[in-house]
């Protein structure tokens, strides 16, 4: 069954002459790499087809490994979808596909690792034990390795976003073939020590943030850790959205605190605060899940509105921490 899903997805892939590239809006590391990863595998294998990004929600995140091509807009006429195959990658629901014309496109293909709330495509493989869509990608290429095609462009995509979402290989998700697979990625001649450089040696005006994240972060009762970033602050550190986002893992590392939250405005016109969660041991998803979002089981985002939302959260998160700790042993 599994080798089938895999074949189906590749004769889809042989099938069309052209294959547009859909992923999350805000993209992280791992939206990033397995869009970009694929689609230079795809570029290799089938230098006659049409493999296009479509990037509505451009970003400088990984801007150190290359540009992005000029971006393809949604604004394109609808003919352009409608006879092009979708791909969708690490992206659980379609309302957080960046682009709505993924809906055009005449058959879609759905590659994903978090747990799945909604199904959606003509065709979807989702593994929600995976470390990432970049890992997906990589088994993808090592099933077919003998047709499909690699070089250290698309590796180096790849590796990367499997050493962010994976937290450089120390969650739960990570596996042996986890592993392997970052090797045969390796063995295309990454060069991770400026790959290492560009994701963790940090400016000294940002290690001033992070002492600011740590006086102003709160821990409740019973250990939820969290952090409230206004847009004020935010212009304050000259941080971006997604370097006022990577703050969640600042506070990882605090014993007795086995969930950790993060709020960052973002400043748009529905004023949403985007909510990062984290937990160890214990699932938080199912708290995300109350408020417009969702993920794996420790690591997921949610949507609120206000500070009274959010504060409203973190009380259920340390409630349900609560219980967790009267009912569990051996948590840290």
């Amino acid at each position: 069954m599994y080798q089938t899903r895999l074949e189906e997805i590749l004769n889809k892939m042989k099938a069309y002459g052209r294959i547009l590239l859909f992923r999350h809006f805000r993209p992280d590391g791992d939206a990033i790499g397995s869009t970009k990863g694929l689609q230079e595998i795809l570029r290799l294998t089938y230098p006659e087809k049409e493999v296009y990004l479509i990037n509505d929600d451009a970003s400088d995140y990984l801007a150190f490994l290359g540009t992005e091509d000029k971006p393809v807009k949604s604004e394109l006429p609808d003919e352009f979808f409608a006879e092009a195959l979708g791909i969708v990658l690490d992206t659980g629901t379609t309302n957080r596909i960046s682009s709505k014309k993924y809906a055009l496109c005449k058959e879609l293909i759905k590659i994903d690792h978090h747990i799945e709330l909604e199904p959606y495509g003509n065709c979807s493989w989702v593994e929600d034990e995976r470390s990432s869509a970049c890992e997906m990608v990589v088994k993808f290429y090592d099933t077919f390795r003998d047709e499909l095609k690699i070089n250290k462009e698309a590796a180096t995509y790849l590796y990367t976003g499997m050493v962010t979402d994976s937290g450089r290989f120390r969650f739960s998700c990570v596996k042996g073939e986890t592993m392997r697979l970052a090797g045969l990625l390796l063995d295309q001649g990454i060069d991770t020590d400026v790959l290492f450089a560009n994701l963790y040696l940090e400016e000294f005006d940002h290690l001033k943030f992070k002492a600011h994240v740590y006086d102003t972060m709160k821990i409740t009762e019973h250990g939820v850790a969290y952090l409230y970033l206004d847009r004020e602050t935010q212009e304050k550190f000259h941080l971006s959205l997604e370097d006022a986002s990577a703050s969640i893992s600042y506070l990882d590392s605090i014993k007795g605190c086995l969930y950790w939250i993060a709020f960052i405005e973002t400043g748009d016109e529905s004023k949403s605060i985007r909510v990062r969660l984290r937990s160890r041991f214990s699932p938080i998803n199912a708290l995300a899940e109350q408020y417009r979002g969702g993920g794996h089981a420790c690591a997921c985002g949610a949507t609120v509105y206000s500070t009274e939302e959010a504060m409203e959260l973190v009380g259920k998160a340390d409630v349900m921490l609560k219980e967790y700790k009267e009912t569990h042993e051996g948590w840290l």
